[in-house]
């Protein structure tokens, strides 16, 4: 068998290298598989890694601006595989890359620079990093509450990474990470928004699918088109310019996710289905609005369960503790109706206006403001006053 041999590659301060990995934690009591997003300067060797429950758009830019955040600056030139997350084609040298890739890449002016296709060597250094990270951070399996906690770990292990000293190099890592940012780029005045882009359309249930999982919007934009941002924690869903939902991420597959919220106005005209309505179950009210419930269905009958959803409509604009704590008043004064519980709720949501004060605007207190001339009003009062 022949084997394959490799020129040494010089490496410049400033540049990078960047590539997923894999690992086995676990999450919350689950183990699953973690994906490791890291970026290396080969220079300095310095390295930052990151995990997330998926290889995808949105990790991957979560990966570069957490790696920049780490560096203070952002390198001048990394180099890629072809992952088709930046790649969509290659053409002999040349690549057609992704919009979210040269989105990242405008918002950051980095230079890219994507290896021959297998050839991974040329960028054997990152490659070499994945199994240091992995064996001397990820063994034996470690546990965490969530990724944040995970993430967290791991970018401290980075930093103390930095006070040692590469074989073959004078100094440690921290002291040739200077010489590194020195010639890497500032980061920008703005932050990335890290987020994925996908159309959709909203059906009969009111659910939007995205990523093999169902979310819930208002029952007046179903049938409707919409616009999924996704992040990694959450994910937005805009019809037209406006947000009109948002749920935290699931990396599962098959889930369905409801906020009953975006229900109650269809139930307020299909009142009996809101016993067997699915997106309010497991939801448990506070007894004052079970209390409620009861006396206005002993007093309106089939019209007390209308009432009712009247009052919990009202979250659609407050919190279940702003609603609780009118409910419970208005109870106390006998008073059942929606009306008076959305006239006590808003009565408890005004807050009187303050007195200015110049505490905190030190340039103001030289500003002189002249008394104005009353004497032109006197035509206005009776004669002889």
């Amino acid at each position: 068998m022949k084997l394959e041999v490799f020129v040494p590659l010089s490496h410049p301060p400033g540049h990078a290298q960047f590539d997923f990995g894999e690992a086995v934690v676990q999450i919350a009591g689950v183990e699953c598989k973690a994906h490791l997003g890291l970026m290396t300067l080969p220079y300095s060797d310095a390295y930052f890694l990151s995990a997330y429950p998926r290889e995808c758009t949105e990790s991957f830019h979560a990966a570069h601006q957490a790696a920049f955040d780490f560096y203070g600056a952002v390198p001048v030139r990394t180099s890629y595989d072809n992952t088709s997350i930046a790649v969509k084609k290659v053409i002999g040298r040349d690549r057609l890359l992704t919009t979210e890739f040269l989105r990242l890449q405008s918002h950051f002016l980095f230079q890219e620079h994507f290896c021959r296709v297998r050839r991974g060597n040329e960028k054997g250094h990152v490659e070499t990093h994945v199994g240091y990270a992995r064996r001397n951070l990820l063994v034996p399996v470690p546990s965490f509450a969530s990724f944040g906690a995970l993430n967290q770990y791991l970018a401290a292990a980075c930093y103390a990474d930095l006070f040692r000293r590469v074989r073959g190099k004078a100094e440690t890592k921290a002291v040739l990470l200077r010489d590194d940012i020195a010639a890497m780029l500032c980061l920008p005045g703005t932050r990335f928004e890290v987020r994925r882009v996908e159309q959709a359309q909203v059906n009969s249930l009111s659910l939007v699918r995205f990523d093999r999982n169902d979310y819930s919007v208002p029952t007046a934009f179903a049938h409707h088109d919409v616009t999924c941002l996704a992040g990694i924690e959450e994910v937005r869903i805009l019809c037209g310019p406006d947000v009109v939902a948002t749920h935290a991420r699931s990396w599962d597959k098959e889930g369905v996710f409801f906020d009953f919220r975006h229900y109650l106005a269809l139930l307020e005209r299909k009142p009996g289905a809101f016993d067997f309505a699915r997106p309010l179950e497991g939801i448990c009210l506070p007894e004052c609005l079970q209390t409620l419930r009861r006396l206005l269905e002993a007093d309106l009958a089939h019209g007390g369960t209308r009432e009712f959803i009247k009052v919990l409509r009202l979250l659609e604009h407050s919190t279940m503790r702003e609603l609780t704590e009118a409910v419970e008043v208005a109870l106390s004064i006998g008073a059942t109706g929606a009306d008076a519980v959305t006239c006590i709720l808003h009565h408890r949501s005004d807050r009187p206006v303050g007195l200015f004060s110049l505490d905190g605007h030190p340039h103001l207190k030289s500003v002189t403001i002249e008394a104005p001339d009353l004497t032109a009003y006197r035509v206005l009062a009776p004669v002889g006053s």
